[in-house]
C-alpha cells in the first residue's frame, strides 16, 4: 500500500484542469506535502478558501515555492527561492506546515523556511470550500505537469482514483524514465508504468529491480554450460532457399562479449563459441596467466592469437573482460587497464555460429590439439554476467534453466563469488594451478578455509605457549610466597620464646609503641 501512495499521481494537462476533494480541516495545525514536476513557470498547486480564510502553495516563478494562508490576521506568506530551475521536467519535493506558533515550507534539501505567527490573533483556519489540487477557485493560474505522493495531515489522497472520472486530468504521470531511467543499470531498459517505471533486464546480464544484480556461477572441472544458437531446421522449415543459404542469420560481422571471472587455475578457457563451419572464437587464459583471444575465422587457416600485455590474471582475484569487434578491429579491455586494440587479416565474418561454451567443451574434435587439449580440462573458479552479444548465456541457465536452450552437465552452483565483497569466492570447488602442482588444495577443502585453518593453528600454539608461560609464573610466585611465609612464621616463634616474660605487658600498651618497637609481631 505504501507504494500505492507514493507513486499515486495525477497529471494536469492544462492550466485550467484540476482535482476536487472535501474540505481540508486543519484548524490548528497543517502538514502538507507532495512531489511535482513541470516544464511551467508557475501554477497552483493546492487551495482551500474559507469566508476571508484561505491556504494556498503554489510554484510563483521557475524558481521560487511560496505557502501563504490567512487566519483572520492578515495574509502570511512563507517562501524558498531555488537557484536552479524547478520547471526542468524533474521531481522536486514540497512540505508545509503550519500550527499556532509558526509556519514553514521545505523544498527538496534546501534550508527551511519559517515564519512566526503573531502573538495576539486568531488561531484557527476556517475553511468551508472545496480543496482544489492542481487548480484554483480564486481564477489564478492553475498547475500543469504531475503531482504525486500528496498527504494532508498525514493522510494520502487517492489523486488516481479521482482522475479517473475527471476530464482535463490524467491518472498516473507520463515521464518517470525521464526522472529515473539512469536507474535502470547494466543495459537494462527503462519502462514507463502509469504508477511509476520499471528496469526491463531482459536485455541485460544482471538482474533485480535496477538489473544491479550479479549473476555468478562458481564452475568445477567437470561443468559445461552449452547455450545453443537457433538450429539449421528451424532457418530452413517453411522456407526454400538453398542450403548454402540456412546458415546466413546466424553469421555474425562483429561480436560484443564481456564477462567477469576469478581463477587460480591457468592455462583455463573462458568462454568457446563454435559455428557449423570450422569456425571458432575462444577466450582464455594461457600458461603464462596472460589473457589470449583465439579467431578462426578463414577454416583453411590457422587461428589467430590476439596476446593481451595484462598479467597475472590467475591470481583469485575478480577481473573483467570486455571485447569487441567489427569486421578486422578488435579491442580488449580488462578491468581498468587501457584498451588493446588488434587487427585481423581475415575477412571478419564468422559464419553459421553454433553455440556458446562456458565450462568444459566435450564436441572439441574439430579444434587445433593445444586447444582441444585446453576444452577438455574445464574451468574451476567463478563465471558472472557473462554476455554475447544481446544473449546472456549464464543468466538463462541460472534463471530459466528449463525454458531456455541451455545444456548443462556436472555441478552448477549460483553463489556470489562474483562480488568483490564476496567472502569466499572457492566455496565448492577445488582450485588449482595446472602449471604448478605444488600448492594444490585436497579435494572438497576451498582455498580459503585452508588459510583459515593454518591461522587458527598457529592461534593455537601462540594460546598454549602463553598458557604454559602464565602457569610456571604463578606456580613460581605461590612457591617463593610459601617459603617467605615459613622464613616469617619461625622468625616471630623466636621473638616469642625470648620475650615471653613481657607479652601481656606489649598487649596492653600502646598500639602505635608495638609496631614501632616491633613491626614484624604487629604484621602478624
Amino acid at each position: 500500500m505504501g507504494d500505492k501512495n507514493f507513486w499515486n499521481a495525477a497529471f494536469f494537462d492544462k492550466e485550467t484542469s484540476y482535482l476536487h476533494f472535501p474540505t481540508f480541516h486543519g484548524e490548528l495545525s497543517a502538514d502538507i506535502s507532495f512531489l511535482f514536476k513541470t516544464t511551467a513557470s508557475s501554477g497552483v498547486f493546492l487551495e482551500n478558501l474559507g469566508i476571508k480564510d484561505f491556504i494556498r502553495i503554489e510554484l510563483s516563478s521557475s524558481t521560487r515555492v511560496v505557502f501563504s494562508f490567512d487566519v483572520g490576521n492578515g495574509p502570511l506568506e512563507v517562501h524558498v527561492e531555488s537557484m536552479v530551475p524547478l520547471n526542468d521536467n524533474r521531481w522536486h519535493r514540497v512540505r508545509a506546515e503550519r500550527n499556532v506558533k509558526e509556519a514553514s515550507l521545505r523544498l527538496d534539501g534546501l534550508p527551511v523556511a519559517t515564519q512566526e505567527a503573531p502573538a495576539d490573533g486568531h488561531l484557527h483556519l476556517q475553511l468551508n470550500s472545496q480543496l482544489f489540487i492542481g487548480g484554483t477557485a480564486s481564477r489564478q493560474k492553475g498547475f500543469r505537469g504531475c503531482i504525486r505522493s500528496l498527504q494532508l495531515n498525514g493522510v494520502p489522497l487517492d489523486l488516481e482514483e479521482r482522475a479517473e472520472i475527471t476530464p482535463g486530468v490524467q491518472p498516473g504521470c507520463p515521464g518517470h524514465c525521464s526522472s529515473y531511467g539512469s536507474l535502470c543499470q547494466n543495459q537494462g531498459r527503462c519502462v514507463e508504468r502509469a504508477s511509476g517505471f520499471h528496469c526491463d533486464c531482459d536485455l541485460s546480464a544482471h538482474t533485480g529491480a535496477f538489473c544491479r544484480t550479479e549473476l555468478s556461477a562458481s564452475f568445477q572441472s567437470g561443468t559445461s554450460l552449452r547455450y545453443t544458437f537457433k538450429e539449421p531446421y528451424e532457418l530452413s522449415r517453411n522456407s526454400s532457399a538453398l542450403p548454402s543459404s540456412i546458415y546466413s542469420e546466424l553469421t555474425l560481422r562483429g561480436e560484443n562479449v564481456s564477462l567477469t571471472f576469478r581463477t587460480n587455475q591457468s592455462p583455463a578457457l573462458l568462454l568457446y563459441v563454435s559455428s557449423y563451419y570450422t569456425q571458432y572464437l575462444a577466450l582464455l587464459i594461457n600458461k603464462h596467466d596472460t589473457l589470449e583471444v583465439r579467431y578462426k575465422l578463414d577454416s583453411s587457416r590457422d587461428a589467430e592469437v590476439l596476446k593481451s600485455k595484462v598479467k597475472s590474471l590467475a591470481d583469485g582475484e575478480l577481473h573483467t573482460v570486455t571485447l569487441r569487434r567489427l569486421t578486422d578491429s578488435v579491442s580488449l579491455q580488462i578491468d581498468q587497464n587501457p584498451r588493446e586494440d588488434f587487427n585481423l587479416t581475415s575477412d571478419g565474418e564468422f559464419n553459421g555460429i553454433k553455440s556458446l561454451v562456458l565450462g568444459r567443451v566435450h564436441d572439441s574434435e574439430d579444434l587445433d590439439p593445444d586447444l582441444s587439449r585446453l576444452a577438455s580440462l574445464g574451468f574451476s573458479g567463478c563465471l558472472s554476467v557473462v554476455r554475447f552479444n544481446s544473449i546472456s548465456p549464464l543468466k538463462a541457465a541460472l534463471l530459466h534453466p528449463d525454458s531456455s536452450p541451455v545444456t548443462i552437465s556436472g555441478p552448477l552452483l549460483q553463489s556470489s563469488c562474483g562480488s568483490s565483497a564476496a567472502a569466499n569466492p572457492y566455496a565448492a570447488e577445488n582450485t588449482h594451478h595446472l602449471s604448478d602442482h605444488s600448492g594444490v588444495v585436497a579435494s572438497g577443502q576451498p582455498l580459503v578455509n585452508a588459510i583459515r585453518t593454518d591461522s587458527a593453528l598457529i592461534g593455537g600454539v601462540i594460546a598454549v605457549v602463553i598458557f604454559v608461560i602464565v602457569t610456571v609464573l604463578a606456580i613460581t610466585a605461590r612457591f617463593l610466597y610459601r617459603r617467605k611465609e615459613t622464613y616469617r612464621n619461625q622468625e616471630v616463634k623466636g621473638v616469642k620464646q625470648e620475650d615471653s616474660q613481657d607479652f601481656h605487658f606489649n598487649n596492653q600498651t600502646d598500639p602505635q609503641n608495638v609496631s614501632s618497637e616491633n613491626p614484624k609481631e604487629y604484621f602478624i
